[in-house]
């Protein structure tokens, strides 16, 4: 199998289930923002020496390719079958935040990104991770999608958040307190 095709080269691309469409709609955005974030993901993955989120954070990974590969469905295709979320995959979330949380002093302002390089990947997953569910909101507003998928991106940046600060702590990192100028 070749790795190109040349069917691209001139804007377009296929969905799964054959419907061509353009590169720039925002189908595709959104699906290749959930695959950037997949990526950064992964580096998340690579940094992580804690054993029980780099499980968390492969799960993650499989959880976006299942998104991803809804959000590249066509939706005019009823008979595709694709791999669909479960609300489980978000109490799994949800559940990591809490274990966290824990173990966290109590959040009273807003935080800058930054205090260590990893914490920073972290910070740039859950910016990359908020945009995709932007996308997806709006793709939602033209297309409908099913509800978990915004549901679950939105969890997705409040974990990531979380984790940045139990990255911080973990690392003995300096968390930025934002201070607005009075």
């Amino acid at each position: 199998m070749k790795i190109y095709t040349k069917t691209g080269d001139i804007g377009e691309t296929s969905l799964f289930g054959g419907r061509r469409v353009s590169k720039s709609e925002l189908r595709i955005e959104a699906y290749g923002t959930v695959d950037e974030l997949n990526s950064w993901i992964g580096l998340l993955r690579d940094i992580q020496a804690e054993t029980e989120t780099k499980n968390l954070l492969k799960e993650i990974q499989d959880r976006l390719f299942t998104l991803g590969a809804t959000l590249a469905a066509d939706p005019e295709n009823e008979k595709l079958k694709v791999p669909d979320l479960h609300e489980s995959d978000i109490v799994a979330l949800e559940n990591a935040i809490d274990k966290y949380d824990e173990k966290l002093e109590p959040l009273r302002s807003f935080v800058l990104p930054g205090g260590h390089l990893y914490v920073s990947y972290c910070h740039v997953s859950r910016t990359v991770c908020r945009r995709a569910e932007r996308l997806a909101v709006a793709l939602h507003h033209t297309e409908p999608l099913h509800p978990l998928i915004v549901k679950y991106l939105n969890r997705l940046s409040d974990y990531l958040f979380t984790l940045s600060r139990k990255m911080a702590q973990d690392l003995g990192a300096e968390e930025v307190k934002w201070e607005p100028r009075k």
